[in-house]
This record gives structure tokens, sequence and C-alpha cells, in this order.
């Protein structure tokens, strides 16, 4: 029997397609594709096995090992969860890492049970291959990059955006030591394919936030970081109050309701407090030892007033953080890099104004040519 191929385009990204990985969970687990769903033909265990089979005895022992490991009830089980999914999304599409045997053999199994599907031709391999070079080509595109103190609301302003490009949100990490999310943080692998299918609807211009080269355990890769840093910027500059209550929201609101969606009131809220207060321990070498235990006594002091119902005591603490660490660490940055351009200095509504006008403008240079 035939068994049906479909390229490995980027389109099926842009759809929006369900992607069944038949790779072993480790292997999922380490990067999969966007939209990806783990239905493995072996389990860790098995695929160990197989390969160890593969290295002392060759392919065709392998095989068959393999044949006896999954076979019977275990056969009908896998066949039996891949059925169900495509019950549900009867477009999906079968991968595994090169497009070979694994899912050759997956597709044979439902064939077999009645059901033609098509899998990737080169696998997981070949599209992550032009997701890296979707990433790549964007550092050629127009960009503009938002900087501004902490507290600026730089990834609101991003996500206003039809043309914005949420980087700390592919990394899921906020970006500064207070940055962790409370849920796991991607691989590399799947923080480059999150930024990958994010650029898939932006060919034209881009505009991103100001960030280092790591976001949290994630790396921005290589040739886009250097367009980032030969990118023109602009500066948003807002008054303390304004940026601690965006800063309040941040760190404290939008955690809090993170993590008790996640994890219920009371270990919701002693895994905040953790989080809060194992960040601020790591700066110690920075505000040294006087000033970290100064803020650790009213950050636990801005704990007891919010069980009470005030979330403003926060302030306390989150007021000389900014103002004694990070906006010292953002203004060294500034005169470390005179040479970066800024074609706009201002408050964050006319940053908005100014970004949208740049975009405008930037439309009107001939497109870049970019792949499919």
């Amino acid at each position: 029997m035939s068994l049906p191929l479909i390229e490995p385009d980027l389109e099926l990204l842009r759809e929006n397609r369900v992607l069944i990985d038949v790779r072993a969970p480790v292997e999922f687990g380490q990067g999969a594709l966007p939209g990806a769903i783990n239905l493995p033909l072996m389990d860790d265990d098995e695929r160990r096995r197989v390969g160890i089979e593969y290295k002392q005895q060759g392919q065709d022992a392998a095989i068959a090992l393999g044949k006896r490991l999954v076979s019977g009830a275990v056969k009908e089980q896998r066949v039996a969860a891949w059925m169900k999914l495509l019950d549900a999304h009867p477009d999906a599409v079968v991968y595994c890492f090169r497009g070979g045997l694994r899912s050759q053999v997956s597709q044979q199994w439902l064939a077999e049970a009645g059901i033609t599907r098509p899998r990737i031709r080169g696998g997981w391999k070949a599209v992550r291959q032009a997701l890296c070079e979707r990433i790549d080509a964007a550092a050629e595109q127009p960009l503009l990059v938002v900087s501004g103190l902490t507290g600026c609301a730089k990834t609101a302003l991003i996500l206003q955006l039809e043309n914005g490009l949420d980087l700390e949100g592919c990394a899921r990490h906020k970006g500064s030591a207070f940055g962790r999310h409370p849920l796991p943080a991607p691989s590399q692998i799947d923080f480059e394919h999150s930024v990958g299918r994010g650029l898939l609807d932006l060919e034209g211009p881009l505009v991103v936030e100001d960030e280092s080269r790591h976001i949290g355990a994630a790396n921005i890769p290589l040739r886009f970081w250097e367009g980032m840093v030969r990118a023109p910027r602009i500066r948003i500059e807002m008054p303390l109050d304004w940026r601690l209550e965006q800063i309040r929201k941040d760190y404290i609101d939008d955690l809090w309701d993170i993590y008790r969606a996640q994890y219920g009131d009371w270990l919701g809220w002693a895994l905040m407090r953790k989080q809060l207060a194992t960040a601020l321990g790591r700066l110690r070498k920075r505000l040294g030892s006087a000033r970290l235990a100064r803020l650790s006594r009213l950050q636990a002091l801005a704990f007891r007033e919010h069980e009470r119902g005030n979330r403003q005591a926060h302030e306390a603490w989150l007021a000389p953080l900014l103002t004694e660490y990070y906006d010292p660490l953002y203004r060294h940055q500034l005169e470390k890099h005179t040479e970066r351009r800024f074609l706009h200095v201002g408050d964050w509504e006319s940053c908005l104004e100014a970004v949208r006008h740049w975009s405008h403008e930037a439309r009107r240079i001939p497109a870049v040519a970019l792949p499919a």
C-alpha cells in the first residue's frame, strides 16, 4: 500500500493543523512542532531498548524487537488513541523525527484500521529547519525595538499592535529576576518554534520589546538578536507612580491569578510568596546584604497586608526595587550603548502612536522575499 506524504510546508502551522507526534515522550519534551499532540508509537523505555538493539544487532533486529514490544493490546491501545484524535481532528497529520519508519508504521496501522492520513516528508527535522529559516529571514525585515524602564508596560504596547511579536510570551518569562512564569518554561527548541510560528503571520515590519539575548532560560536566535541590536528604538518614559501600578499588576496581581488558578488559594499563595522571596534573594550580590534584608522585611510585611486585602502595600518594596536596582541598571545600559538611535522618546500613548506611524511608513518599503 502506498502511504501518502505531505510536504514540510509552514502553511500546516499557519492553518493551525493538529499534528500527531509519534516520537517518544522524552523526544517530545525536548521540543515539538506547534500544534503537536504526543501519541507515541513507542514509550521511552521501548524506544531505549530498540535503540540498544539497533546499536548491537542492527536495523532488522531492532525492527523485530519493536514489533514484539508494541503488539497485541499495546498496539491496540496506541491505534485507538490515534483514531480517537482523528475522530475529533480528521485533517490531522502524522510525523516522527525524520518522517521515516515510525510515522510509516503508524500510517500503516491506521490504514489497516480504515483511516488514511499523510505523514510529513522529512518529519520534525524538516519543519524545524523551515521555522529556523523563517526566524533568520525575519532579521532582514524592518524591525523596531520598544525600550524603557521597568514598569513602562512595553509588553502591553507590543500586544496592542498587529505587527508586534511578544518574545516574552514565547519564552513564558517576563525577562527579569521576577519574571518566572508559574508554569514550566518551554525548552529552547519550543521557544524557537513559538517565535517562528508567531512570525508566520508577520511578513512586514516587526516590533519587539527590548530584551537581553537571554529571556529566562531561552536564548533569542543569534541572527534575529543581531537584527534587534541594529534596529532603531523608541523609549517609553513614565512617572514612578504609574510604573509602580504597572509593576504591581505584573509581579503581584497577574502572578496571583495564575497561581490561584493552577494550585488553589492555599498552595498558590505559598508558592507565589516563595517565588517572589527567592527572586529577591537572587539579587543579593547587586543589592548588598543590608539592602536585601530591608527589602525582604518590607516584602514580608506587604504580604501580611495583602492577606488583609491591601495589595497596595507591595509598593513599599517595589518602589525601592525600581529606584535602587532596575532604574540604575537600565541607565547604565543606556550610557553603555550611546550609539543606539531613538526615533522617539515619550509617554506610553505617544510611543504607541509613534510605533504605528513607523509601521505605516515601513510598509511602504518593498517587502523582503520570505520563505513560504
